[in-house]
């Protein structure tokens, strides 16, 4: 009977997708066998876009049972191993308790030395190492033990939109003319990034437009009440605002059915590099945050980083970064203005 393995990564959308190479890779060791992906809830549509996914398992309906029936719940799976990418201690007990033969995690957790039987030695934030490959070290027990180049994990990160694009969003895209580029702008970060800033993302927006070119700007409902009065200054230069519109499954069908896209170390950013758009990254050169640890992975991803080795300036500060908001939007422009307009769908 072919094995099933879990893979545990309850954190952001970035994480998950830099994840995906850990279930490729197990599919290459272990042909035929079952991946079942723990995630979070609004994650969990991204997780089910992957490939190499057979089941995604949401985390959060999961701690809304009662603990016996989470116990349950995961030993039903019967399966042989469960890979920890992301610690977390209810996760971990929970393996345990269900009698998850094999259980791997990092040594950093001093819980995974109560309830993994797998220790994986991992310092992340010295490792020259991007993410998707420190992600892939935690399948050294299995025995994955040489670490693979990164165009090599970059194959493995791959996402297919969930579904065909509802029609007025399609109607939206359609609507341009040759040659023209539909361009998602997605200014904020929700914290997990140095941003770029609103100044430089409305100056690019005026670039683009001024070049001919269509420009939609995404994000939460929340960021989307916080850019209102930048929304409306630029007004004149947006093919529409589409914050807060789209749930996840429609807004990895609008990025697939996109361009491309600008932003900062974002979720959006990796997930339209997953889908095989373009996906232009703007990074500080500050570690572990610069693109050497987590820029876009695809065959149309690429980044932007000021130039400025070692710099600190802004690890007590991340908002005053100076570094990130030096990037030019001419060059950020140029950059877009060289992609070449990719089919709908």
């Amino acid at each position: 009977m072919n094995p099933t393995f879990l893979v545990s990564r309850t954190d952001a959308i970035g994480d998950v997708v830099l994840t995906l190479p850990v279930a490729g890779r197990l599919k290459q060791l272990f042909p035929g066998c079952r991946v079942v992906f723990i995630g979070r809830a609004y994650t969990a549509p991204v997780a089910a876009a992957c490939p190499w996914v057979d089941e995604v398992l949401d985390f959060d309906a999961l701690q809304q049972l009662p603990v016996a029936a989470q116990v349950g719940a995961l030993r039903a799976y019967g399966a042989l191993v469960i890979v920890h990418v992301f610690p977390n201690r209810a996760l971990a007990i929970l393996a345990r308790r269900a009698g998850i033969p094999v259980r791997i995690g990092t040594r950093n957790r001093w819980w995974h030395w109560l309830n993994c039987n797998r220790l994986v030695a991992l310092s992340r934030r010295h490792s020259p190492l991007h993410e998707a490959q420190l992600n892939l070290q935690l399948l050294k027990p299995l025995g994955s033990a040489d670490a693979l180049a990164l165009p090599a994990v970059a194959d493995s990160v791959r996402l297919r939109a969930p579904a065909p694009l509802g029609a007025p969003w399609q109607l939206l895209l359609a609507q341009r003319r040759p040659g023209q580029l539909n361009v998602v702008l997605h200014p904020r970060s929700r914290g997990s990034a140095r941003e770029w800033g609103l100044d430089n993302f409305g100056h690019l927006a005026q670039r683009l437009h001024a070049a001919g070119h269509r420009v939609f700007v995404t994000g939460t409902a929340t960021e989307g009440a916080e850019l209102a009065d930048w929304l409306t200054a630029n007004t004149p230069y947006l093919a529409a605002d589409l914050t807060g519109q789209l749930a996840m499954p429609q807004f990895l069908a609008f990025l697939a059915a996109a361009d491309g896209i600008v932003a900062g170390s974002t979720g959006p950013l990796h997930l339209a590099a997953a889908l095989g758009r373009h996906a232009l990254g703007l990074y500080p050169p500050i570690r572990p945050m610069h693109p050497g640890r987590w820029g876009p992975l695809g065959p149309r991803a690429e980044y932007l980083v000021f130039d400025r080795p070692n710099c600190q300036d802004c690890r007590a500060q991340p908002a005053a970064c100076t570094c990130i908001k030096a990037i030019e939007a001419a060059a950020v422009a140029a950059r877009v203005t060289a992609w070449q307009p990719l089919l709908l769908g």
